[in-house]
């Protein structure tokens, strides 16, 4: 209960509902299920609040684990006291904790306990009590050559190692450093000297200084990677005389001989121990939060991705450009499935044979729509292929991560026999068919959305991502029928494994015709099927609510419905009239509450409806590399990235241009996502151009 208290009070939610919640997740649910199926016990939390549950579970299960070693490991060394175990038990950071536990934390030798060793603590706690009196007499009853301490200058040396130590793990001396560093600390970067040219493009931050409590993500994250390749220096200062208030607070200071000793403690305490200490500390407490709002971002961007409109069943030529090695085509049917291919060279000389290939291609397999790789060679591809008059649209798609699908072993089981190029021409046609049911197949990272996102934290990059997809795939709904291991996995309640039985069962028992099929399925047991069985699709099914996002436990309730109607299902799902007459007050049960009928009725309304918009064919202007480009010319373009310092758009030069966050609109914003979004379409105009760097400036003002 105490977690459960805790998490209501840092997230302002009602504690019953969170321990509605933390219980269904305990039992195996998903958060895509909570949040859909389960609207009554949470009262209707979204999918955001519910992760944030998770999130801060798992934080302070991890915060009471330690909290429990480290309860044990005093205990053990009979160090336990009350008072130190109210201080744990009380402590809400690992921080906190880890401060508390310092002082009794098993450590290696250092300058200090060899001090202890040598019988020089109590010489330590005289110069302390800093009364007056010559410091050398009091240190010269501690000299001991059998202890290791020659002289008066030792023992007075070992005396003050002494000091700084306990200063330096004193919890309120952290405490007070630690808000020090994060609210007045300045990060100071430099360029390491030999390294200018060689570290050209971290030039920014050769010379430069900046708050750390307003250091945004993308520039904390710019310096550590210019440290790590050896381009930077990087250090965060503090004002030394706050650094000292702080420090003669808790360890006050005299006038006198013994008070210049306990000085000299202090400041080599914080030079030699707490300041590098706490340096690390808020270099880590700043890369977390930058890995944070970077992961944030790129989880925004991928959902954005992953969401764009679908083109949906129409056959797609798709062609993966090239100059050199021709331009390889392939054939999809509505479905995604691989009819033919082709190479042909259109832009090195052979553009009349290339244009008979395609018109071939296209009159054969009756092609409806032309997808084109925004890679090399992609617009004079365009361009060809628009002047051939064939009366169907050709679209750029962007490639990004077609070649890494290409050489996977996903690749490879669905196309054995075919040529890695061949592959990549496949997945830009199906990302155009259907992007959500493709991008599932590559590595989240390589999507070419996102920033820094080799600098972050990888495992809680993982686990956003992958709840992102997760999130993606069951609010649009997956076909049984046709959806791939990748996409299967995704599905709420279905691991790799039990994917792969599906597929395996489709393939020797034929279509699912019913989602009560499901459990024929191996490794589909009772907890699976309630997981799954509502985001899985069977369109055309005889049971048309196995087409819906019903879910299998309502459908006795939508059978009453029609009955109390005086019709079947299919009948009510045709009547908006029948469906208006119901009166949703007589459906409610101890678990099924008003909430999850207005679901069940927007079901019935549109079975199975695409959350995704309608998608809308794009061109770029007449523009073709950046050459083509003068400042003040306005150009059609698609936002392909949205970082903290704006967006990327593609214009279709095969450089995308940046449009800085104060150019993106006229008032005031926190974040470019506030105004644009992976793959919107936008209208730019040219402020800057680098061609010798690569670098194109827009704006949208």
């Amino acid at each position: 209960m105490n977690i459960i208290r805790r998490i209501a009070s840092e997230l302002a939610l009602d504690t019953g509902k969170v321990e509605a919640v933390l219980s269904l997740l305990d039992q195996g649910s998903t958060i895509p299920f909570v949040a859909r199926y389960r609207k009554e016990a949470t009262g209707g939390m979204d999918e955001v609040v519910l992760t944030a549950i998770r999130d801060s579970w798992q934080r302070l299960a991890a915060l009471d684990k330690r909290k429990a070693a480290i309860l044990s490991s005093l205990e053990e060394r009979e160090l336990l006291t009350d008072q130190l175990a109210s201080s744990i038990e009380k402590a809400t950071s690992l921080s906190e904790l880890e401060d508390i536990y310092l002082p009794f934390k098993p450590k290696r030798r250092t300058r200090a306990s060899k001090a202890i060793d040598s019988g020089l603590e109590p010489l330590a706690e005289l110069l302390l009590l800093q009364e007056n009196g010559d410091p050398a007499s009091l240190a010269l009853p501690f000299v001991c050559e059998e202890k290791g301490v020659d002289s008066v200058e030792t023992a007075l040396a070992g005396a003050r190692d002494i000091i700084a130590e306990r200063m330096a793990q004193n919890a309120d001396v952290r405490a007070g450093m630690r808000k020090l560093f994060l609210s007045t600390g300045v990060f100071v970067s430099s360029v390491i000297k030999g390294k200018e040219l060689e570290g050209s493009r971290f030039r920014d931050w050769f010379s430069w200084s900046e708050k750390v409590s307003s250091a945004p993500s993308h520039r904390v994250l710019a310096m550590r990677r210019g440290e790590r390749e050896l381009f930077l220096n990087l250090a965060v200062q503090v004002d030394d005389r706050a650094a000292s208030a702080i420090m003669t607070r808790h360890f006050p200071v005299k006038n006198n001989p013994c008070g210049d000793h306990v000085l000299m403690a202090l400041e080599d305490g914080f030079k030699r121990l707490l300041g590098p200490q706490m340096e690390t500390e808020t270099r880590l407490a700043t890369k977390e939060k930058a890995d944070l709002e970077a992961i944030k971002v790129f989880a925004l961007n991928l959902r954005e991705l992953l969401m764009a409109a679908p083109l949906g069943g129409k056959r797609v030529m798709a062609v993966d450009p090239g100059f050199r090695t021709g331009c390889k085509t392939v054939c999809l049917d509505e479905q995604g499935a691989f009819l033919e291919h082709s190479t042909i060279f259109p832009v090195t000389g052979k553009a009349d044979s290339a244009a008979e290939e395609v018109r071939k291609l296209v009159k054969k397999h009756g092609i409806e729509i032309i997808a084109v790789g925004n890679g090399t060679a992609g617009r004079e591809t365009e361009s060809f292929l628009k002047g051939l008059s064939l009366n169907i649209p050709v679209v750029m798609v962007n490639e990004s991560g077609a070649s890494i699908y290409s050489a996977s072993q996903i690749a490879r089981d669905e196309f054995p026999d075919r040529d890695i190029t061949v592959r990549g021409a496949v997945s830009i046609g199906r990302r155009l068919q259907d992007p959500l049911a493709e991008l599932v197949k590559i590595d989240p990272g390589s999507v070419g959305v996102g920033q820094y996102q080799h600098d972050v934290d990888q495992k809680l990059l993982k686990q956003s991502l992958d709840d992102t997809v997760m999130s993606c795939v069951n609010s649009v709904g997956v076909n049984l029928n046709n959806a791939s291991p990748k996409l299967l996995s995704y599905v709420s309640g279905l691991s790799p494994a039990r994917a792969a039985s599906i597929v395996c069962h489709r393939e020797t028992a034929g279509r699912f015709t019913s989602r009560e099929d499901m459990k024929k399925v191996s490794g589909i047991g009772p907890v699976a099927y309630q997981q799954c069985a509502g985001f899985l699709r069977i369109p055309g099914a005889e049971n048309p609510l196995d087409g819906s996002a019903v879910h299998p436990e309502s459908y006795s309730v939508v059978v009453k419905m029609a009955a109390d109607t005086g019709t079947d299902v299919k009948g009510l799902m045709a009547s908006p009239e029948l469906r208006k007459s119901i009166n949703l007050q007589n459906y409610v049960t101890e678990n099924r509450g008003i909430p999850t009928l207005i679901d069940i009725m927007a079901e019935l309304e549109k079975p199975g409806r695409d959350p995704r918009s309608i998608f809308e064919p794009f061109s770029f202007a007449d523009v073709h590399s950046i050459e083509d480009l003068k400042v003040g010319m306005k150009l059609p373009g698609l936002v392909t990235n949205v970082t903290d310092f704006g967006a990327f758009v593609d214009i279709g030069v095969h450089t995308d241009g940046l449009v800085h966050l104060s150019r993106l609109c006229t008032e005031w914003i926190r974040h470019p996502s506030e105004v644009v979004h992976v793959g919107m379409k936008v209208e730019v105009s040219v402020t800057g151009i680098e061609p010798d760097r690569k670098r194109i400036s827009l704006s949208m003002i």
